[in-house]
């Protein structure tokens, strides 16, 4: 469930400089320069816990000083009003990147929550739950952390690190024959084709790709692509697959299910930091 530091980086000074911009007046105005503190971070709701690193390195990059200590490790799931760190030193630098540290854990931990909830949904089946690239802007490597966090797995991080040739590609290219044609082998990046049909579906088995998007079937017509498949190209089912009936569609056999809803649909949990 690594986290790069480029990507935290890139979050944390974009997010600072949006929240904090030339200053905290209010803190600077009513706190001692010399003071400290000490502040619990609380996930207010049940869920999995996700985003203390992050939050560690918002008050890092206010000041050096201020340590963040880790009480529940990232992925565990907790109980409601459970306090899963504290930060402990200077209290300008606490109380000014509160705001910034609260936001991202309560979105990471919301996303890691939701993911955790399709996980434990197809439990038993070996079907793999995907995100997609419907993720918040600037906060995709985050999300796709939080993804892993809940127990899900990524699907291609961006454009440039997987071919995946869709229904507007197909139109224009002139159909999958000849698409994946002019890709030649894809110098060896992951190939998928978007499946609408089972004509489609068996048009793809032709062509030889690596992996075939089953988009918005029915679970009938998913069981019907993994019968007409059997098992010789990995199947990834996708479009408007819920929590009601992503079961269904696991248990046709699909190896990966992919939800959008992951990123796009999560709502942040409820997080506070309480200085005692």
């Amino acid at each position: 469930m690594e986290l790069t530091a480029e990507a935290l980086e890139q979050v944390v000074s974009a997010a600072l400089t949006e929240d904090v911009g030339a200053g905290d007046i209010t803190t600077e105005a009513v706190v001692p320069a010399g003071s400290r503190c000490r502040a619990e971070l609380v996930i207010e709701e049940a869920g999995v816990v996700c985003g203390v690193p992050v939050v560690a390195r918002v008050f890092e990059a206010l000041d050096s000083r201020v340590g963040v200590e880790q009480f529940v490790e990232e992925g565990a799931r907790i109980a409601r009003a459970t306090p899963v760190a504290a930060a402990d030193g200077p209290a300008r630098a606490i109380l000014t990147g509160e705001r910034t540290a609260l936001n991202l854990l309560g979105r990471l931990a919301g996303v890691a929550t939701l993911t955790a909830r399709y996980v434990d949904a197809v439990e038993g089946t070996g079907t793999i739950i995907l995100d997609t690239r419907k993720t918040t802007p600037g906060l995709r490597a985050l999300e796709r952390y939080a993804v892993r966090c809940g127990g899900g797995a990524n699907h291609r991080a961006g454009l440039y690190d997987a071919i995946l040739l869709k229904e507007n590609h197909l139109r224009i290219a002139g159909g999958i024959a000849a698409a994946t044609g002019a890709l030649g082998h894809g110098n060896g990046t992951l190939v998928e084709v978007e499946a609408e049909t089972l004509d489609d579906v068996a048009e793809a088995v032709e062509a030889g790709v690596d992996r075939i998007l089953l988009d918005n079937m029915s679970v009938e017509e998913v069981a019907g692509a993994v019968e007409l498949v059997g098992g010789r190209i990995p199947l990834e089912a996708s479009g408007g697959i819920t929590l009601d009936t992503v079961r269904e569609y696991a248990e046709t056999g699909v190896e990966f299910i992919s939800v959008g809803a992951l990123t796009h649909a999560a709502r942040s949990l409820a997080v506070s930091l309480e200085v005692s």
